[in-house]
């Protein structure tokens, strides 16, 4: 991966801050320190608005809010069961496809 596009939540970046505007947020050190490169998505840019956010809500409602972790190791453990369930759901914004399936196309 060579680019991540973000929102600019404190989460990723410092950029938004009155206080702290100068210093790198650590998803920004990250990035940097793997070569990467961290894009910002500009505020109300209608064809990202709401994209994140309900990734993000599903997996709080499908993942986060109905397991325990008690490791680590768990954590991963049942991420990875997640990750193949959900990634093999079709989504409307990807035309009815899994991210599965859509990926294929472009491999």
């Amino acid at each position: 991966m060579e680019c991540v596009q973000t929102d600019n939540g404190f989460e990723f970046t410092n950029c938004c801050s009155n206080s702290k505007k100068d210093i790198p947020a650590r998803f920004e050190l990250a990035a940097k320190r793997l070569e990467g490169r961290h894009k910002r998505i500009r505020p109300y840019t209608p064809r990202h608005n709401g994209k994140v956010e309900r990734s993000h809500r599903e997996d709080q409602k499908r993942f986060y809010s109905c397991h325990s972790f008690f490791s680590p190791d768990d954590f991963a453990k049942q991420l990875a069961v997640h990750n193949r369930r959900s990634n093999n759901l079709p989504m409307r914004t990807l035309h009815w496809l899994s991210p599965n399936q859509f990926a294929v196309q472009y491999l």
